[in-house]
């Protein structure tokens, strides 16, 4: 934690000459920041808490989307090139330049209303829940021991987030990932070595398989009634490509980039951490779930897998490792957060609104923007607590992405590998598929309205996987549909956004970002995440 202060001191003394330097640290980050920042902005509270308990309620059913190195590597191959010759601040801005401004400002809201109602509020719910759970402690002067680590936490991220920027996320990032993944190796190793008892490791590991049973299993059969597997294989591609590839809290870690090389080599860099996830939270639930099988630890419900695995298996000084992993993975991911968030509020509303100001008013606006959304995450929280207690937090996380991802993914999709989408069809092809994912999040909250007629029933029957799979499906034939209609953009203003208006010399930028080794990494990591599913298959 001292490193940490050390870090955020070195950051605020330099000062930010303009939002370039606050919201992308200047433009001048090297593959390792990016890469760190890459794992430890996705790796945040929800999965140390998250994903282990869907290892301990579904085990390898959600796994899917953990094995997405390969996804980011299409960032990596082909949205880098798009996102960094157009130099862009934020990818809503890149929707702009390829379709209308209206585009822009409504995947703008789309974006600022998932961050609050979603990432922001699950992961401060996480991690309240994580610290309160390892520390064993009820209320602390009369209140909630919850909301005092939950809100003392999201203050002192916010306050670095504020003076920092961007260098703060990156550089904090770099201390914080290895403090991550050393403290939940510890978890996964002291959890097998209970469950094995005397014969050790890999004893631990037999013992969870016999008991875990066909919940080893990545694919589920077509009958399964929660994760049929062309469902999930499906749902879990659509919300991936929209997280890794579009979304603005991803993509701002490859936008900070020196150069396209760096921002590809970030983005492969990243790919291979992100194959640890699986083995480091997702499988310490399943561990949990046998341990309590076995009558060795008391596991109140699956939300509760992490935390109590290191309440119940640690030693106090490396309890205290642990923690400072999980909170080290709680402020990461919720200063990449403040900072995506902010930036987007900045650039893509009030610069617009209020055009010709000052760079160091604009910088201003970022930080309050930035303050503002802390306080609106935490105001969400009690809605999301509620909502967490009876299921797996990280399938609800993934069940609300779901209905968001399908829209985006087609709009941007359709719009890099077509010329012909128009963009009247890009600005309704967004507004009716994240409408009509919202219609079924409102009617799974009011039964009643669900229950109004057949139509409304069904949708609110429909595995949430199988919905998400047909709402990319509608999405693209609704935008397809009014491209037949409607005029296409000119050819000179969508220059560069498309595969098929490169120009040579483009070409020959993007081949001369990349060599041999950049290739041999890719193969790697797609052998690997092959691997994986040919063992658990």
């Amino acid at each position: 934690m001292l490193a940490l202060l050390g870090i955020v001191v070195w950051v605020a003394l330099q000062k930010e000459e303009d939002t370039e330097d606050y919201f992308l640290a200047g433009r001048s980050a090297g593959w390792l920041a990016i890469g760190a920042s890459i794992f430890a902005s996705n790796i945040g509270s929800e999965h140390l808490v998250g994903l282990a308990s869907a290892g301990a309620e579904s085990g390898f059913a959600l796994a899917h989307w953990e094995l997405q190195s390969w996804i980011i590597l299409i960032l990596a191959w082909t949205f880098v090139p798009f996102y960094w010759r157009t130099r862009i601040f934020t990818t809503p801005e890149f929707l702009e330049r390829r379709y209308t401004p209206e585009t822009r400002t409504f995947f703008s809201f789309i974006s600022l209303v998932s961050y609050v109602l979603t990432k922001v509020s699950v992961t401060v719910f996480a991690g309240g829940l994580a610290i309160k759970e390892i520390f064993g402690i009820d209320t602390l002067f009369g209140v909630d021991f919850f909301w005092i680590a939950a809100i003392g936490l999201v203050i002192l991220t916010g306050a670095y987030t504020v003076v920092g920027g961007m260098k703060a996320v990156l550089w904090t990032s770099v201390l914080q990932t290895p403090v991550l993944l050393l403290g939940s190796i510890v978890i996964f190793v002291a959890g097998l070595v209970r469950l094995g008892g005397d014969s050790g490791f890999f004893e631990g590991w037999a013992v969870m398989s016999e008991i875990s049973g066909d919940r080893m299993h990545l694919f589920r059969p077509i009958n399964d009634p929660e994760f049929p597997w062309p469902a999930v294989v499906g749902g879990s591609i659509i919300i991936g490509l929209w997280y890794w590839c579009t979304d603005q809290y991803i993509v701002q870690r490859v936008l900070s980039a020196r150069n396209m090389a760096q921002a590809r080599r970030g983005a492969i860099f990243g790919g291979y951490l992100k194959i640890l996830p699986v083995f480091i939270f997702l499988v310490p639930g399943m561990i949990a779930f046998a341990l309590a099988q076995e009558g060795m630890i008391d596991l109140p419900g699956p939300n509760s897998a992490f935390p109590v695995l290191v309440r119940e298996l640690l030693p106090e000084g490396v309890k205290g490792i642990v923690l400072g992993g999980a909170i080290a993975a709680l402020m990461s991911s919720l200063a990449s957060l403040f900072n995506s968030s902010a930036t987007l509020f900045t650039v893509d509303f009030y610069e617009r609104m209020k055009p010709g100001r000052t760079q160091a008013h604009y910088l201003q606006i970022g930080r309050i923007a930035t303050i503002v959304i802390v306080l609106l995450g935490i105001a969400w929280v009690p809605v999301l607590r509620r909502l967490g207690e009876d299921s797996s937090l990280y399938e609800v996380l993934q069940s609300v992405q779901s209905l968001i991802a399908p829209s985006i993914v087609a709009v941007f999709f359709l719009g890099i590998f077509s010329k012909r989408i128009t963009p009247t069809a890009g600005f309704w092809g967004l507004i009716i598929g994240f409408a009509a994912g919202m219609l079924r999040l409102i009617l799974s909250l009011v039964p009643p309205l669900a229950e109004s007629n057949p139509l409304f029933a069904g949708i609110v029957g429909m595995n949430w996987l199988y919905y998400c799979c047909l709402l990319l499906i509608f999405t693209i034939a609704v935008m397809v549909g009014i491209s037949a209609f409607t005029k296409p953009k000119d050819a000179a203003a969508i220059a560069g956004l498309t595969f098929g208006s490169t120009t040579p010399e483009q070409e020959a930028e993007v081949r001369e970002s990349w060599n041999r080794w950049d290739v041999v990494h890719t193969v790697a990591i797609c052998a690997i995440i092959a691997l994986v599913y040919l063992i658990f298959w």
